[in-house]
């Protein structure tokens, strides 16, 4: 087996619906398998998945355990070459994904992660035409990307106790620090399909921004040169108060204290997983490009 589809779902049963169907050919591959995890969903997800598609392997978690415990629950089964990790909302609009992924890391062997082009929208974008180039980045996307297997052997897994937000880049310094690199493969395109800008009147608004606010420092703390931290947390502290809480947003206040008691709360863990990198790793990370998760026609013309 060369390639196993990791996907993990909770209560999302339509959006997995399309996306298995947009993946049918890749699913009945000889050379590939998919696995899936549903993290407690409430909807009758593995019962469909069990009635519909028998060939996927479906794990479940019977209470939901967090996005990235059960990444990490599909990772400890992959046995195949490469891992590819995909939301369940989102989907490959390039054409040979597998053979594109497989040819790149043959011709890159400094390579032990690809992070693919995403287009997010409801609608599927106009052209899939692009004219950007491969390219070693910081870190990846966490939904549209793919492992060498070789390369995840090497390093811990992901932080289960971050729950949401934040692996990307617990795995992106690790990588960095084993000289194992990152690239951007704009060549394979995938359909994230969200209303980016709707998300703000979800009603988990407050629940996502205190995840993403408390990773962000959970990783200043992780792996910062501790002479770094104090600017960077006052920072992003300042941004966060004149973006949103100066503006009217006074759930964003919310949950800038709880992601603040978050990071107290689980100071014994980042003791003892803090893996710092030197100034002069730091200066020389900081140089790489920037991930690039966000793409649209647009940028072409």
């Amino acid at each position: 087996m060369k390639f196993s589809i990791l996907i993990t779902t909770k209560n999302r049963l339509r959006e997995l619906q399309i996306t298995l169907d947009k993946i049918t050919s890749l699913l009945h591959r000889d050379d590939a398998e998919c696995i899936i995890c549903d993290d407690g969903s409430s909807d009758n997800t593995s019962s469909f998945l069990k009635e519909n598609y028998p060939q996927i392997q479906l794990i479940r978690n019977d209470e939901s355990k967090g996005l990235i415990f059960s990444r990490n629950r599909l990772m400890s089964l992959v046995t195949s070459d490469f891992a590819i990790s995909l939301d369940d909302d989102l989907n490959f609009l390039s054409e040979n994904p597998l053979e594109i992924i497989e040819t790149y890391f043959q011709e890159n062997p400094k390579c032990g992660l690809i992070s693919f082009r995403i287009f997010w929208n409801k609608q599927e974008p106009s052209s899939i035409h692009s004219n950007q180039k491969a390219l070693r980045v910081q870190s990846f996307a966490g939904g549209a990307h793919v492992w060498h297997m070789s390369a995840w052997k090497l390093i811990p897994e992901y932080p289960s106790w971050f729950v949401f937000y934040g692996e990307e880049d617990f795995a992106s310094y690790h990588l960095f620090k084993m000289n194992i690199e990152i690239h951007y493969v704009p060549q394979v395109l995938t359909h994230h399909r969200v209303d980016i800008q709707g998300r703000k009147k979800d009603k988990d608004y407050v629940e996502r921004l205190r995840r993403s606010l408390r990773a962000g420092w959970f990783l200043f703390f992780l792996f910062s040169p501790w002479l770094t931290i104090p600017r960077k947390m006052v920072y992003s502290l300042y941004m966060q108060f004149k973006l949103k809480v100066f503006k009217g947003d006074f759930k964003a206040l919310r949950a800038i204290v709880l992601a603040l008691t978050d990071l107290v709360i689980n100071s014994p863990r980042i003791a003892k997983n803090s893996n710092r990198l030197t100034l002069e790793e730091y200066n020389s990370y900081n140089k790489l490009p920037y991930t690039k998760l966000y793409w649209k026609p647009e940028d072409e013309k």
